[in-house]
């Protein structure tokens, strides 16, 4: 059955630049900017499935851990 879409969740990595993880899939990539992430999460994806099983859409959900003091 093939996905409509496939969700990364996406972090800003320690060293610069951004770490995607994909849900429910064994895909992992980075990129050093968005647009580059975006390209690495597309083709990652695409190396993934088979193309009959390629999701339509990659969403990328951006997460960003921030610690407030009180």
């Amino acid at each position: 059955m093939r996905p409509i879409e496939i969700i990364f969740e996406v972090t800003e990595a320690p060293e610069g630049g951004y770490d995607a993880r994909a849900l429910g899939h064994d895909i992992f990539t980075q990129g050093s900017d968005w647009d580059e992430l975006k390209a690495m999460a597309r083709d990652a994806v695409l190396c993934h499935f088979a193309s009959e099983d390629t999701p339509r859409v990659v969403r990328l959900h951006l997460v960003r851990e921030e610690a407030v003091a009180v």
